[in-house]
């Protein structure tokens, strides 16, 4: 019998009859590592990681290699760790359906919000709508590094068209944090706007993301008429 077995099993009855609210930060780690290390004591290294990357969220948000760096953490520990807001984003995702209606920005940012969930890269999605403000279809139009996505404009259009919209929400995130729209977000979404309208299909929003935040350039007023019409 392993010498840590004991332990183990006294954390897993602990879960299992309380769930995760009663554990410090470092022992859920510590649980959760038990699945990628069954033959390691998993405490000195979920207490190294809360160390290296601060909190529990720090720990999640970190990169694999950066993971991979506090000893102990080998491959598998390390995919199983990023997993976890994966997961969780998935779980979010799978609760909004294809039947949501739309038609506030508030709406429009609650549904899309849990698709940012633990993103590090800057992703742009497009929510096509039927003309009562209804969700036809909602993906990726768009990925790029930590600081830029490369906008296909002419993937924006295709994909509109392919959902017969009637209009769209464009939405990405800030990887800095700060959920304000740029000078380039309202040049790009200028451009958008124009070409969509080419073939009929209105751009109503563009909801900008940083962490749990979310600001609608709707509500800004940005679609006014005369702030869109120069590029």
């Amino acid at each position: 019998m392993d010498i840590h077995d004991g332990h183990r099993k006294r954390m897993k009855s602990r879960v299992a009859s309380g769930g995760l609210d009663g554990l410090e930060d470092y022992q859920v780690l510590e649980v959760l590592l038990f699945y990628a290390l069954p033959r390691t004591d998993t405490n000195p290294i979920a207490h190294a990681l809360i160390d290296r990357f601060r909190s529990l969220s720090g720990v999640m948000d970190a990169r694999e290699s950066e993971l991979r760096k506090v000893p102990g953490v080998g491959e598998n520990a390390a995919l199983l760790l990023k997993m976890i807001p994966q997961l969780g984003r998935r779980y979010l995702v799978s609760r909004t359906g294809t039947e949501e209606i739309l038609s506030t920005p508030e709406a429009a940012g609650k549904y899309i919000l849990p698709r940012f969930m633990g993103e590090q890269e800057e992703v742009v999605y497009l929510v096509c709508l039927d003309a009562k403000c209804r969700v036809l279809s909602c993906g990726e139009v768009a990925r790029g590094t930590v600081n830029s996505a490369n906008v296909s404009i002419r993937k924006i259009v295709e994909t509109a068209l392919s959902s017969n919209a009637s209009a769209v929400i464009l939405a990405h995130n800030h990887t800095s944090g700060i959920a304000v729209p740029s000078a380039e977000d309202e040049t790009t979404t200028r451009r958008i706007r124009q070409a969509l309208e080419a073939v009929e299909v209105q751009l109503i929003d563009h909801i900008v993301v940083a962490d749990d935040d979310f600001v609608s350039m709707s509500s800004n007023g940005f679609f006014a008429k005369g702030k869109v019409g120069n590029v």
